[in-house]
């Protein structure tokens, strides 16, 4: 009886050993990944400080501008950190510092084109404290708009529709994205509070004054402005309440899009397959 007890231990102790031999073994192929993944993470903790001011250089100035003068602007950042004494990167990309990749994705499934310049108005519009106002002649940031906040039941309003401030109101107290599309040079002026955030507690809540009435406002709320006009000359008054950014469509982009038609029309199923793929493994890395 003894004996058969042993002989069980044994064989469990043999079986817990091979298993424990092939964990090992099977995680063994990775400590050459992890050692890469622990250097990587901190050259980009030595370069920290730096990276972080230029993003917070580019996203607080640099929207207006067409891509090769953010290129300039950021060269000269980069070389001025170095003079300095400042760590940066000296190939330094918005997205590497700021972008999420997970989000990225879903922009680009939204219909913001693939390209460095879009990507960097995205990145942008989701870390800009103050509301966007995007010059869109082409109204590819109008469409990518549109996609993303679809499912947040969007409203569509113009400054001249008469009932533009009630649906405004509505969005602000149910806390659901506003597009204010096809602006001009000048906003109205009922629009201040808003831009400005001038939130105040009323009866122990958050209330914003429009007009003449108080509304209720949920922090969920997001406003988007664009404009089709090319080149707007926009007054300090409105440029400082705003997050001015130029999505004029680039080659690069034009490029990416255009692709992604012909594929679409020739090859539908790999459209349809791509899209899929690119949705599952945005999936799997949230789960990570």
């Amino acid at each position: 009886m003894e004996f058969q007890v042993m002989s069980d231990q044994v064989t469990d102790c043999e079986t817990k050993l091979k298993r424990a031999e092939d964990l090992i073994g099977g995680l063994g192929g990775e400590y050459t990944r992890w050692s890469q993944t622990a250097k990587e993470l901190g050259d980009k903790y030595y370069r920290l400080t730096g990276d972080v001011l230029i993003a917070s250089g580019i996203v607080a100035y640099l929207g207006p501008f067409t891509t090769p003068f953010r290129v300039q602007q950021i060269k000269e950042w980069v070389q001025l950190c170095s003079e300095k004494a400042m760590i940066c990167s000296s190939d330094f990309q918005l997205r590497d510092v700021l972008g999420d990749p997970v989000l990225i994705r879903s922009w680009n499934i939204a219909g913001l084109p693939a390209d460095a310049f879009s990507i960097d108005n995205g990145i942008i519009i989701t870390n800009a404290r103050r509301w966007p106002l995007m010059i869109d002649p082409q109204d590819q940031a109008n469409k990518w708009i549109k996609n993303m906040e679809k499912e947040n039941n969007i409203s569509i309003i113009r400054l001249t529709e008469r009932d533009y401030v009630r649906i405004l109101e509505n969005a602000i107290q149910f806390g659901q994205p506003v597009l204010l599309e096809n602006v001009e040079e000048k906003l109205d002026a009922i629009l201040e509070p808003v831009l400005l955030k001038q939130t105040f507690k009323h009866a122990g809540a958050l209330c914003i004054k429009l007009g003449d009435t108080v509304v209720e406002y949920n922090n969920n709320f997001r406003l988007y402005i664009t404009t089709k006009l090319r080149n707007p000359h926009y007054l300090p008054e409105i440029a400082v309440r705003v997050t001015l950014l130029n999505f004029m469509i680039t080659p690069s982009g034009l490029e990416d899009q255009l692709l992604g038609i012909v594929v679409a029309k020739e090859r539908p199923d790999l459209e349809s397959e791509k899209n899929a793929l690119i949705v599952q493994s945005a999936t799997n890395k949230k789960c990570v």
